[in-house]
């Protein structure tokens, strides 16, 4: 009415029309109907001569009524339109980000435990309904989740006969299905596609959110998708239980082998020798301690292999425990050669440390066990006359301890595995060894955060170098120095 004396007749119904589209854009359909119907008797009765009376006294604004109704219905029914498939397209927008969502954590998750968290969190989000998931045990028997204390998660009043029924015949039952509807849960099988791999509960504050069509096929993807994370997860079990029994069942052959071969030998030359020993009347002296060296050698032989069984088993059972000291590189290697003892002999052994090498921060007990090993190692698998070279430098900040031979070296494909537990150079050979050597070698240097590794030289040979972090020595007091140059005192 205030812009009766400055609008036309025409602007003033363009404004109607504008009216009614709001009122379809905020309102219901009905309502921008009422909106259209009303704007026309407003038009007239307020506007039309003679006004404020719903007599017309031009039959051609009969027209503009029939056309102001007509435009005022189809913009009315455009504008509810529109913001029927913008709300459409948001909430299909919603389910396909939700679904995503779900679907990344459920790829990543490793523990059946998971699967299920992420599948009651992402669930009870979306559908806002107590979720659970059940499971089967070995038996094939449903059993209820169990209550996790510390979260504020519902868990809905559970039937375990539906869900066990549910899961044996694959079907839905529960709340809104035919079978057995009294329960306020509905149950939905998690159909994975080798078989179902249990049953998904629901108990929901708003039935709409689950039983719409197109929220039912959300939940119906949602099941799926946790039936193959479950799946998934059930079959990466398998495998790996697979390849535990594999590698037991290698490491099992081997140890029989490496016994039946290593130890039944040594045994049956003591078992010879002793009977040589104990009927042999007309030995003389000199036979006799050499029969008598022989089964030393045999006993010191078997004593070696049982000490690697043991040793690697005490590491694998409790552990590396280290007592480290500061100690000297050249006594260490002094003492492995010395506790090598008579095998080096035809062998010629060179040692070049480099003169400036510090104190190392070590457990001198198995560093020359380490040493012992790989000079052993080296004695075994070169012919006689063979050179074995040890070496002790500074290299890229770490201490680097090489045991180089002129043998046949290693092959190629061998220079990794080499270190793995019964594994050996030669498969089938007089050399005796049950593949620990290396492998305890190993386990030592990266107890002291080293490293170490093998590779063939190419003038011919293997060398094994592992290497070990150098810490600051410490720091001698100088009248400690002066007393240690004074003669006659420690």
């Amino acid at each position: 009415m205030p812009l009766a004396q400055h609008l036309s007749l025409t602007n003033i119904v363009m404004l109607y029309l504008v009216s009614v589209m709001l009122v379809a854009f905020r309102f219901s359909r009905g309502a921008a109907i009422v909106s259209s119907v009303l704007s026309v008797v407003a038009f007239d009765f307020f506007f039309v001569p003679p006004k404020l009376s719903f007599s017309v006294s031009d039959a051609q604004y009969l027209v503009t009524f029939a056309v102001m109704l007509a435009m005022a219905l189809l913009i009315s029914n455009l504008t509810y339109n529109l913001r029927y498939q913008v709300r459409v397209a948001t909430l299909r927008e919603r389910r396909a980000r939700s679904l995503y969502e779900a679907a990344r954590e459920l790829s990543g998750a490793v523990q059946t435990e998971q699967i299920v968290e992420i599948a009651n969190r992402n669930i009870r989000g979306v559908f806002q309904a107590e979720t659970a998931v059940l499971l089967p045990d070995l038996s094939e028997r449903i059993v209820p989740p169990p209550v996790t204390s510390g979260t504020d998660q519902k868990v809905p009043a559970l039937d375990t006969a539906i869900a066990q029924w549910v899961f044996d015949h694959q079907q839905p039952a529960g709340y809104g299905t035919d079978t057995l509807s009294a329960s306020p849960v509905y149950y939905l099988p998690l159909k994975a596609p080798i078989r179902v791999r249990g049953v998904l509960a629901l108990a929901p504050s708003n039935p709409r959110l689950v039983f719409v069509p197109e929220q039912h096929r959300l939940l119906e993807t949602f099941a799926s998708q946790i039936a193959l994370a479950l799946e998934r997860v059930h079959f990466v079990h398998v495998a790996q239980e697979a390849l535990m029994k594999i590698e037991s069942e290698r490491l099992r052959n081997s140890l029989l082998s490496a016994i039946s071969h290593d130890l039944r030998t040594p045994l049956t030359a003591l078992v010879g020798i002793a009977s040589t020993l104990a009927t042999g009347t007309n030995l003389s002296e000199h036979n006799r301690r050499e029969l008598a060296q022989a089964a030393a050698d045999e006993a010191m032989r078997m004593s070696g292999l049982v000490s690697n069984l043991l040793d690697m088993a005490r590491l694998q059972a409790e552990g590396v425990h280290l007592n480290r000291q500061w100690h000297v590189l050249e006594e260490i290697v002094g003492s492995a050669l010395r506790s090598v003892g008579q095998a080096l002999a035809g062998h010629e052994v060179q040692v070049s440390l480099d003169p400036a090498l510090p104190l190392i921060y070590i457990d001198s007990v198995l560093i020359e066990r380490v040493l012992y090993n790989l000079v052993e190692n080296a004695v075994k698998y070169t012919p006689s006359g063979s050179t074995i070279r040890i070496t002790g430098q500074i290299r890229e900040g770490s201490l680097a301890v090489s045991v180089t031979d002129n043998g046949p070296g290693l092959p190629p494909h061998m220079l990794e595995s080499v270190f793995e537990k019964f594994t050996r150079g030669e498969r089938e050979s007089s050399t005796t060894g049950v593949g620990l050597g290396l492998a305890i070698c190993r386990t030592i240097v990266q107890a002291h955060h080293g490293r170490i590794w093998a590779e063939n030289v190419r003038e011919g040979g293997a060398q094994f170098t592992f290497t070990l972090p150098l810490l600051e020595p410490p720091v001698i007091p100088e009248q400690l120095e002066i007393d240690a140059d004074k003669p006659g005192q420690e």
